[in-house]
């Protein structure tokens, strides 16, 4: 099990992951935090945007999948049946039990899987722990609750130590 505060690569958001070139690169799972990552904590159903981005990765054999830590019972559940995809709900990041059980459902090995994430402390040191390749993203939003800023104060160093996607 690798420690690392580090993600791979780091994009602004989701979108800038281009399925093409992950597609050529392997991948065949692209596991998603669910809250800040592909949506905001205030959304409760898929944009266009991320349908359309989630079709263009169905478009070249890659598979999306949520891996989420929310506790809360109907909402990672609804937002993953309207947007047609599987999920992981309380996962335990950074454990690797939900990582596992994400691969284990998908039928694919870590090396074939990307998680993509907004947050250092559960994403990245989970995916790196399950050996799982990651990107960080921005936040969607930080409004709404004074923590999250303090965590994401605390994350800024090793935001800056992934190498920037281009």
């Amino acid at each position: 099990m690798a420690f690392s505060l580090v993600a791979d690569q780091r994009f602004q958001n989701i979108f800038q992951l281009e399925p093409a070139k992950l597609a050529g690169a392997g991948i065949r799972l692209v596991l998603a935090d669910l809250d800040n990552t592909l949506t905001p904590y205030s959304s409760e159903t898929p944009t266009e945007e991320v349908r359309r981005w989630k079709e263009g990765l169905e478009q070249v054999g890659i598979r999306l999948f949520v891996v989420s830590n929310s506790r809360k019972a109907t909402r990672v559940p609804n937002y993953c049946k309207a947007l047609g995809i599987g999920f992981v709900r309380h996962a335990g990041k950074p454990g690797t039990d939900g990582f596992r059980r994400a691969l284990e459902t998908c039928g694919c090995t870590a090396d074939q899987a990307l998680m993509v994430g907004d947050q250092i402390f559960t994403d990245v040191l989970g995916a790196k722990r399950a050996g799982i390749k990651v990107v960080l993203v921005e936040p969607i939003e930080l409004a709404g609750n004074p923590g999250r800023y303090l965590r994401y104060a605390a994350e800024w160093p090793f935001r800056t130590l992934a190498k920037k996607g281009n």
